[in-house]
């Protein structure tokens, strides 16, 4: 492999042990490749400010401000009980807000003499918030002196990078370390095929680093942030390419079902029929199910579009050919929920071998890791003997001693629960490699699905089921209108009147999971959030007072759990309080009321999972969205989306804007260093589909890149060892 030494040069080398301490511990920079791949977030003009209006609480940021003015005060404390104590406040500016900056103790002498009315400077801080207004504490700073050669030279004339940097490591420091290795990047080698690169006019690696770190215009700029999301998107796009060229030449049994078997009697017994969508997606699953080679497939769904039954026929299709089915859900409460609604919908399909059950039956087994011994010994053997056609369970199915007669067909269900580890370790239990299903109901824009599940073909279910309820959301803003959270509780004692229940959600569970610790930690402006165990207790003695309440949550026991949720399916429980253990595929058609306590802790897909809990019977579904954010908050904002709409891929797109991509490809890539810099998923939408385009073309043409050092080595720099293996397994 042909390593390019100046950029594999240890930062230690380079820089000293102590800066290549702090930028291995806190930023993940080992090599000076890697620091050279340590973008800028952006750019400040030298005659420009920072707008300080719209600065983030508990982030870190570096600001260029200028000194307004600067006080001096003494007072007294334990350490300086005689008002000796010191504290320099220095306010900044910036046209557009005001910031305060603190500095106390021995700390004040330097900034006192430093930081003059009128001077400007760069600071970096962690923005908190003091007796309600914005402050840094303790902020580092560097000086901006016009005239100072040094400095000048440094920041590269006018336009100054900003980093993302660390209370150990400030952004100029990044600046002046990135300026002492600047000249090793005319030796990076460029993965862009050379025909690549020039039909779409895009500039060489060495130009794109060098005008990244050291922009002279603007131009510099985009010429360089256009090449690297190439590199970012072209990479990762080859990487699912080679995987999926290489699942293609893998072998797998076709299985194509019986014309009367199972899946036929299923149908026949059906109270409805699919809808257009349902039937669709059936086609193109069974049409993967018929070939040699192994189907990956990502089913995406709107909460409440049927999945599942798309799911329960392709697995009866499976059974049908000689194989068995396995469904992997992420908790005991989905897997035990999965298993007897699939037993209800197929009725005596389901009693394989017993009394009463239908010549073309098999047998449906739950397997969790909480099963006793005498079920779960059952269970095993129905397993290995075929007797079982289909099996739902908990990651419990992944272990060693589980064993298959002929698995033919892996569903995995919210594959964002699970490591693409776990995906493949099921996979393996196959004689040859099964085909895989995986579902989830969090709608993913295409660029997404492109990206984080590129090695999986993507079919999508977006018609509702004829029957199903339209959901009407609001927002309930508790603090500044007490009355509408007294008017939410009628609301919910008025669906109970009309004989249906209703779901309250809370952030927490509550009773001792919180050590002192923690609430030490939240600010004085920050309660904690509210908790199922107090919510509960509260609503049983107030405004709920006479309704049959229960809790669920995470820490009860299985059998607790299930008993909850039964009770609560057949009716016997009013109100459901719970934590968002009730987020994926609890599905009971009487609860058309929810209210989500502190709605401003979750996220939008998550709120949107949530809410996806009511209106799945007749009657129209509510839910109320409870906060305490003020109107002009982003929370707020964010809130008012989910109550606006109920379509999901709009929904997801939200959230993505709001949540940086890392975070989205960081759950999904699974081993992977986020790898995605300057790409971004929802804006670059047309780089990552031209780069998917180009990806695909290389690789059939040339699997083994045989030609291209250059791509070699940036795949093995994407790929860590984890993601290698994953890549290979399939």
């Amino acid at each position: 492999m042909d390593l390019v030494p100046a950029l594999e040069e240890p930062l230690k080398k380079v820089l000293g042990p102590p800066t290549a301490k702090v930028m291995a511990e806190h930023l993940g920079l080992h090599t000076v490749g890697d620091l050279l791949h340590h973008y800028p977030r952006r750019y400040e003009e030298r005659g420009q400010l920072t707008h300080l209006a719209d600065l983030p609480m508990d982030e870190h940021v570096t600001v260029v401000a200028q000194v307004a003015d600067a006080r001096l005060h003494s007072f007294a404390s334990a350490k300086a009980p005689r008002g000796k104590g010191q504290r320099l406040e220095v306010t900044i500016t910036d046209g557009s807000g005001r910031l305060q900056l603190v500095f106390f103790g021995n700390g004040v002498h330097k900034p006192h003499k430093e930081l003059l009315p009128g001077t400007r400077a760069m600071f970096a801080g962690k923005v908190s918030l003091f007796n309600r207004r914005l402050q840094l504490a303790h902020p580092a700073y560097e000086l901006l002196r016009g005239d100072a050669e040094e400095s000048v030279e440094t920041w590269a004339g006018a336009l100054i990078p900003i980093y993302p940097a660390t209370a150990k490591l400030e952004s100029w420091k990044i600046g002046k370390a990135i300026q002492t290795v600047l000249p090793s990047a005319q030796e990076a080698v460029d993965p862009l095929p050379g025909s690549l690169r020039e039909g779409r006019g895009l500039v060489s690696l060495p130009e794109a680093l060098l005008k990244i770190h050291r922009p002279h215009t603007k131009a510099d700029i985009d010429d360089a942030r256009a090449r690297l999301k190439w590199d970012e998107a072209f990479v990762l796009q080859v990487a699912l390419a080679r995987r999926r060229h290489a699942d293609a030449q893998l072998p797998a049994v076709p299985r194509r079902p019986s014309p009367d078997g199972l899946l036929t009697a299923f149908d026949d017994r059906l109270p409805f029929t699919l809808t257009d969508g349902q039937r669709k997606v059936s086609r193109e699953i069974f049409d993967d199910l018929a070939t040699d080679h192994p189907m990956h497939r990502l089913l995406q769904g709107e909460v409440g579009s049927g999945k599942t039954l798309v799911a329960l026929r392709a697995m009866l299709a499976v059974v049908d050919a000689g194989g068995q089915a396995a469904m992997l859900a992420p908790t005991e409460v989905l897997a035990q929920q999965h298993h007897r609604s699939v037993v209800e919908m197929m009725g005596e399909l389901a009693e394989g071998g017993m009394l009463g059950g239908a010549e073309q039956a098999t047998k449906v087994v739950l397997l969790t890791g909480s099963m006793g011994a005498a079920a779960r010994r059952q269970a095993l053997l129905d397993l290995v003997t075929g007797e079982a056609g289909i099996v739902i369970g908990t990651h419990a199915l992944i272990e060693d001693k589980v064993q298959f007669h002929d698995l033919g067909l892996v569903v995995v269900d919210e594959q964002h629960r699970f490591g693409v580890e776990q995906r493949d370790a099921l996979r393996g239990k196959g004689k040859q490699p099964p085909h895989l299903l995986v579902m989830t109901a969090t709608p993913i824009p295409r660029t997404v699905a492109m990206t984080v599940f590129g090695d999986l073909e993507t079919s999508v279910l977006d018609q509702l089921p004829a029957g199903r309820s339209p959901i009407a959301s609001h927002v309930v803003p508790a603090a500044d209108k007490p009355h509408f959270l007294a008017r939410a509780w009628e609301r919910v004692r008025e669906e109970v009147g009309n004989g249906h229940q209703a779901y309250v959600v809370c952030p927490r569970i509550g009773d001792d999971e919180d050590e002192p610790k923690k609430k030490a930690q939240e600010d004085a402006d920050k309660r904690p959030p509210l908790a199922v165990l107090d919510v509960a207790d509260q609503l049983a003695k107030g405004p709920l007072t006479g309704l049959r309440i229960e809790v669920l949550h995470g820490r009860m026991a299985p059998d607790d759990k299930d008993a909850v949720m039964r009770r609560f399916a057949a009716g016997d429980t009013d109100v459901l309080v719970a934590t968002t253990v009730i987020e994926v595929g609890v599905n009971v058609p009487n609860a058309t009321a929810m209210v989500i306590m502190d709605a401003d802790r979750f996220g939008v897909s998550q709120l949107h999972q949530l809410r996806g809990r009511v209106g799945r019977g007749s009657a129209p579904g509510l839910c109320l969205l409870v906060t305490e954010m003020p109107e002009a908050s982003p929370a707020r904002q964010r809130l008012g989306a989910v109550a606006a709409t109920l379509d999901g891929f709009e929904l997801s797109r939200i959230d993505l804007e709001q949540r940086r991509e890392g975070d989205v490809l960081g759950q999904a890539q699974s081993g992977a260093r986020t790898s995605l810099r300057v790409l971004a998923v929802i804006e670059d939408e047309e780089v990552i589909a031209q780069a998917r385009e180009e990806a695909v073309a290389l690789v059939a043409a040339d699997p083994e890149l045989t030609g291209l050092p250059g791509l070699r080595t940036a795949l093995d720099a994407l790929l860590d060892e984890e993601r290698e293996q994953y890549l290979e397994k399939g």
